[in-house]
């Protein structure tokens, strides 16, 4: 990577750590002004029960999803920092330009991360990308 597509790429993590914080305040704050009792109301049937249930879920999930991002960012950040940034963390060879603008905290390059979701498809390892 050349200083300038480092710093564009660099600029691109900050600007999405931002907005996943500030996402993560929102989510922070809606679940902690919507109570379970309040989204399934005061005297639920089953069928409240459940929805209260599957967005209180989703919720989670979306956080969770948010938080997993977040951490790669972080990581991307660090590495950034001690200069192994856009260097594949399986091959040692050099992520592309193009695949860190689709994914600023890929870990791997393209053919080995093919290769990881080849290997592990299925078993819940994670496909860090």
């Amino acid at each position: 990577l050349t200083a300038q597509q480092t710093q564009e790429l660099q600029n691109t993590i900050e600007r999405r750590r931002a907005a996943l914080l500030s996402e993560l305040r929102e989510d922070i704050e809606r679940v902690r002004k919507d109570r379970h009792e309040d989204l399934a109301g005061p005297a639920p049937d089953a069928g409240d029960e459940s929805i209260a249930t599957l967005i209180a879920d989703l919720d989670r999930a979306d956080a969770d999803r948010d938080f997993s991002e977040l951490r790669g960012l972080e990581a991307a950040r660090t590495r950034i920092a001690d200069g192994s940034y856009g260097v594949c963390a399986n091959c040692g060879g050099e992520i592309g330009f193009e695949r860190l603008r689709a994914h600023p905290a890929a870990v791997r390059c393209i053919d080995c991360q093919a290769q990881h979701e080849k290997t592990y498809a299925g078993s819940g390892a994670g496909s860090s990308l």
